[in-house]
């Protein structure tokens, strides 16, 4: 499956728009991330911890949005966008979307 930022996809021709596809994942920071995470606050610096938890939650939301995407039929998912929301407090929601297309045959 192609995904792109773009919304087209170079040497393709797309025959037909199948909709959104769309995959998220709500993520909870927990106490041992909040521990560390005040160590670096107090020395400066950037959170790892954090940092991996986003981008898991990021690989995640992309692998539900390209199964979405697969169970449409398309063939690729173009203009894909990230969209990130705090649900409450520690609690974040990424999601992926794009459109979910097919190339002419």
């Amino acid at each position: 499956m192609l995904i792109v930022t773009t919304d087209f996809i170079s040497g393709k021709e797309i025959g037909q728009t199948l909709g959104i596809a769309r995959g998220n994942t709500v993520r909870a920071r927990n106490i041992g991330r909040d521990f560390m995470a005040g160590l670096k606050n107090i020395i400066g610096g950037e959170i790892s911890e954090y940092s991996k938890l986003m981008a898991q939650a990021r690989e995640q939301a992309l692998l539900r949005m390209e199964q979405h995407a697969t169970d449409m039929g398309a063939d690729a998912i173009i203009n894909v966008r990230f969209i990130t929301a705090e649900v409450m407090q520690g609690v974040a929601e990424i999601l992926a979307y794009g459109t979910a297309v097919k190339f002419k045959v």
